[in-house]
């Protein structure tokens, strides 16, 4: 017996099942209060030595508020990982817009993929893993929470320095958040 009738009815099939279980994220766009943060005691909150030593262990870094005060601070993200700040790579619209850093992309090989950026975020609502894509800052990744990051609707990106954080300051943007 042939079942030449089940031909179209198989193709469209395996077509819904692997356009369903494909992967596809869900993106969810919505407002957010953005604020640059960086490494540093300000940023951070933490200090060099401990009066324990008179302040003469100026190397040893420790929490100087909350609940950790007097910890040692290792400067990683709640979830283990060293921050890093967001990296367009080769493959981006930002070797388009920027030219002049495509041969220092080409020629120097870690610097043809793209990395995401830390976020800081409430893991209530984000959590570890959480993939934002922030307009002017590129993809970032929630790999932090900040203490005073409350709510759904606020987000700290990291940035390597002191007057990155500064400039980017406080914006109210809409995001994209791929779950």
């Amino acid at each position: 017996m042939r079942y030449d009738f089940l031909g179209p009815f198989v193709s469209v099939f395996v077509f819904v099942i692997l356009l369903g279980g494909s992967g596809c994220a869900r993106h969810e766009i919505r407002y957010m209060e953005t604020t640059g943060y960086c490494g540093c005691q300000e940023c951070c909150e933490w200090q060099r030595g401990s009066w324990a030593f008179l302040k003469l262990n100026f190397w040893d870094r420790y929490i100087s508020k909350g609940k950790n005060k007097g910890g040692d601070y290792s400067g990683k993200t709640a979830s283990g990982a060293e921050p890093q700040e967001v990296y367009a790579g080769l493959f981006s619209v930002d070797s388009m817009t920027n030219p002049w850093k495509i041969p220092f992309r080409v020629v120097l090989p870690w610097l043809w993929l793209s990395e995401y950026g830390t976020i800081a975020a409430d893991t209530h609502y984000y959590p570890f893993g959480t993939k934002i894509k922030i307009p002017g800052y590129g993809w970032g990744e929630v790999t932090d929470r900040g203490g005073a990051i409350k709510g759904p609707n606020r987000l700290d990106l990291y940035f390597a320095s002191h007057q990155d954080a500064l400039r980017w300051g406080r914006r109210s943007l809409q995001v994209r958040i791929k779950r």
